[in-house]
């Protein structure tokens, strides 16, 4: 089970870190994503952190500004959202996979979603 947090609202230049524990003995084992979905859009890929913190994978549009992070010891992964724009406005989930090989922006390839943090920026 993933539970989200840190979300709120913030002005345009502002930052937030959003949080996402985990429940159960196996978080070391597990890829973690954060994706985010906009009213009326799809949800989007925004990083990945690789179960040993040693890789991690950005969306080109928060490449710069965002960071995914990772402390095994507390089973806890981070995303650290710098210069927020209003278009960075969403509900952000955080998300398991534990298979290998697989298209880590492809949703649907998840195992496990928390049930999301709202960030809205104001311009």
């Amino acid at each position: 089970q993933l539970q989200a947090s840190g979300g709120g609202l913030v002005q345009a230049g502002g930052s937030l870190r959003l949080t996402c524990v985990a429940s159960g003995r196996t978080f070391s084992t597990y890829d973690m994503g954060w994706f985010r979905q906009a009213p009326g859009k799809e949800r989007e890929f925004v990083a990945l952190i690789t179960w040993s913190g040693s890789r991690t994978y950005y969306a080109d549009s928060v490449k710069g500004r965002f960071t995914i992070s990772r402390d095994n010891t507390k089973n806890t992964v981070y995303l650290q959202i710098n210069s927020l724009k209003p278009e960075d406005t969403a509900v952000y989930y955080c998300a398991a996979v534990g298979k290998v090989g697989v298209d880590y922006g492809n949703p649907s390839e998840y195992d496990s979603w928390g049930q999301g943090t709202q960030v809205t920026v104001s311009s």
